[in-house]
């Protein structure tokens, strides 16, 4: 069964930076990830995903500060979080399509549990 442990979260003053990380266990490959974020009494919104060629896309309003990156040697993920506001405040979730098995193939979407980020003003 797949299992993703985040880690990263904090505190943070605007203008700071943070590295979330999201590592896949009890998995045979990784298709594409994405992180997602949910603030106080919003929906959860997509920030950025990665696709399994390497192709990153951001939410308009993290483009040029956060980097979506993964670790060829490992089963993690990251979201480096540069010049943090305090809008970016939320609830960070990590989203991984992995492979359960590869003959039959058999894929499965796995969530995270959370990292929180806060940004003081």
């Amino acid at each position: 069964q797949a299992h993703l442990v985040e880690s990263g979260g904090g505190l943070v003053q605007t203008g700071g930076s943070l590295r979330l990380s999201c590592a896949a266990s009890g998995v045979v490959f990784i298709n594409s990830m994405a992180w997602y974020r949910q603030g106080p009494g919003e929906q959860r919104e997509l920030v950025a995903s990665l696709t399994s060629d390497g192709v990153a896309n951001y939410a308009d309003s993290v483009k040029g500060r956060f980097t979506i990156s993964r670790d060829f040697g490992r089963d993690t993920r990251y979201l480096q979080m540069n010049s943090l506001k305090p809008e970016d405040t939320a609830v960070y979730y990590c989203k991984m399509r992995v492979g359960l098995r590869l003959k039959p193939r058999l894929e499965a979407d796995a969530w995270g549990q959370g990292a929180q980020v806060t940004v003081s003003s």
